[in-house]
């Protein structure tokens, strides 16, 4: 919860975009009980707040949206969160002032703070991807490479087995038997030939993987190519055999593809690009701070669009 300014801030300015994280009004009927994550606080939960000038000897007049001096005591506002956090004043500063707007970056908020999240839990799931992918090519190839010695030492194994047993081990079509069966079947040309295919799929996961925790737009559209053209081959498994490992991984990826389309505007989908760079803008920056800033006792709503002075 975020904390009340020295000087008193009185309730936020109406309308959903002059609202601090965590403090909008709660919908009416059934989407008040639906919980709703609040991507500031669990960036400051994760990473700790983001206060400016903690070091600063004296504060100007145009600091006091973030800083401001009472009783010997300074209240730092959270860049992030908007959380207003009492410290004291440093002992020995390491400057006269806080460093200058247009010298600090300001930490993302509002919807750039949940797309960053979503994309990096996609970006999870893709490197999980890539280090299967490369596991199964890497094994592949050396099955590959070892096939005549191995098919050896298995028929051997399955011949001392059937003797054990005085018979046939297995003539199911199916089992762990029927499928080394028909593993050691393939041509070794076709071995090395699944094992190459395996390993470019896992560059092209890892490609994704690293484009989308840095939030490339490219990436955006790899993966949704990427997912798209394996959902009908995973319908098809679906159609053949259920799991719950084949639907978990299909309701994943229709996911993915409807919030890459829906959220991210992906082919000028709700405006495209250029909606999703201006609600970007219209979000983080120090002018997303100044929105989110309520006016402070004796001060009209104007006040919380202009910097505030310190009483120092």
């Amino acid at each position: 919860m975020a904390g009340k300014s020295p000087s008193g801030p009185t309730a936020p300015s109406a309308g959903p975009a002059a609202a601090p994280p965590g403090t909008e009004e709660p919908q009416r009927y059934l989407r008040r009980y639906l919980p709703k994550l609040r991507y500031e606080l669990i960036g400051c939960g994760l990473h700790g707040h983001e206060l400016l000038g903690t070091d600063a000897a004296s504060l100007r007049r145009e600091d006091g949206i973030f800083a401001r001096d009472a009783d010997g005591l300074r209240w730092y506002r959270c860049l992030r969160c908007d959380s207003w956090l009492v410290l004291p004043r440093p002992e020995r500063p390491g400057a006269e002032f806080p460093p200058r707007r247009q010298d600090v970056t300001v930490p993302l908020r509002g919807r750039p703070l949940r797309d960053r999240y979503v994309l990096r839990l996609i970006a999870l799931d893709r490197l999980i991807h890539f280090l299967v992918l490369s596991g199964l090519a890497a094994a592949v190839i050396l099955f590959a490479n070892n096939k005549v010695t191995l098919n050896g030492d298995f028929t051997r194994i399955l011949k001392d087995l059937q003797g054990g047993v005085g018979g046939p081990v297995n003539n199911s079509p199916h089992g762990i038997v029927h499928d080394l069966q028909r593993l050691f079947a393939f041509s070794t040309t076709n071995l090395y030939l699944i094992g190459a295919g395996a390993a470019v799929y896992a560059a092209l996961e890892g490609t994704e993987a690293v484009g989308l925790w840095l939030g490339r737009r490219w990436a955006e559209y790899l993966t949704f190519i990427a997912t798209v053209v394996f959902v009908p081959y995973e319908v098809w498994e679906l159609t053949k055999s259920i799991s719950w490992l084949k639907i978990l991984a299909l309701v994943i990826n229709v996911l993915i593809v409807i919030y890459l389309l829906y959220a991210k505007r992906l082919f000028g989908l709700r405006g495209g690009g250029k909606a999703e760079r201006a609600e970007r803008e219209r979000d983080t920056g120090w002018r997303a701070i100044e929105r989110a800033t309520p006016p402070f006792a004796g001060e009209g709503p104007a006040a919380a669009q202009r910097p505030t002075a310190s009483p120092h």
